[in-house]
């Protein structure tokens, strides 16, 4: 089948809110989106500008992970943010842009999705979407948040080494996701749980809808640190972003993302 191809008029036509994607840069290859926006970042674009590629040649996941992202069929996309934040509070941008593309899927597929903590959504089990969130700091606050956002769309099949791990909107729904209104829901969504998340300065409006869709809450999970790993259950998140988990001994231990991998006891979620 042949794929339409993603263009800045099309996204722009179905961006509804005042700034979020806004401004649009798409490239038909690059090395990663969050690479060319902290480009675009330095160069002066505003807050808001998105930066969409249909193929990255090096596509970046947590901790230096590649990121599988053929040309056509996926959503490769990169936010620029200049938030007055310190850096100990940008972590929580990467559970606030979880909530946005659990949303627009929502709307825009029909398709449940779950949040596995900090930076994937799944749909059965599977990986859906991976976000990376990079900030440039300067002076004790961050200057620019760049958080990127790989959503599997119509991806028909995936390598062997990640096809136990990974799945796409088209293998779930069985029919093509029109990217660009999708691109344009999830930044609405965003837009809406931002404009939350800067009136409280944290995630306590917000922390009873994320934990609703948090995959680990209630469940057993490996918190797997450099030093070492441990076992507890997930009770959701706290105010911060930071994951509560009730170690076997009754203590209340609060994780916070970084260098921490998050794992179920008995597989990837």
């Amino acid at each position: 089948m042949e794929h339409k191809f993603l263009t800045e008029e099309n996204i722009l036509a179905e961006i509804k809110g005042s700034w979020a994607g806004k401004r649009v840069k798409v490239f038909s290859e690059t090395d990663s989106t969050n690479t060319q926006c902290r480009k675009l970042a330095a160069e002066g674009w505003p807050e808001g500008t998105l930066v969409v590629s249909e193929y990255q040649r090096a596509g970046k996941g947590r901790r230096g992970r590649a990121w599988v992202s053929p040309a056509g069929t996926g959503i490769w996309m990169s936010l620029l943010l200049r938030p007055e934040l310190p850096p100990q509070k940008v972590s929580m941008v990467t559970l606030i842009a979880a909530m946005a593309v659990e949303k627009g899927i929502r709307l825009e597929t029909g398709l449940d999705s779950q949040i596995k903590w900090p930076n994937d959504l799944v749909i059965g089990q599977k990986k859906i979407c991976g976000i990376l969130t990079e900030m440039q700091t300067q002076k004790e606050a961050a200057e620019h948040v760049v958080v990127g956002m790989g959503i599997n769309a119509n991806i028909r099949e995936f390598p062997e080494e990640v096809r136990d791990s990974a799945t796409s909107l088209y293998q779930v729904k069985g029919e093509e996701t029109d990217r660009e209104r999708l691109i344009g829901g999830v930044m609405a969504a965003f837009e809406e749980y931002w404009r939350i998340f800067l009136e409280t300065g944290d995630l306590r409006a917000l922390k009873e809808e994320y934990n609703e869709k948090l995959i680990n809450r209630d469940r057993q999970v490996q918190i797997l640190e450099p030093e070492g790993g441990y076992t507890g259950l997930c009770r959701g998140i706290g105010p911060e972003g930071e994951l509560l988990v009730v170690l076997p001994d009754g203590q209340v231990k609060a994780v916070f993302s970084g260098e921490v991998s998050v794992r179920g006891v008995y597989g990837y979620v």
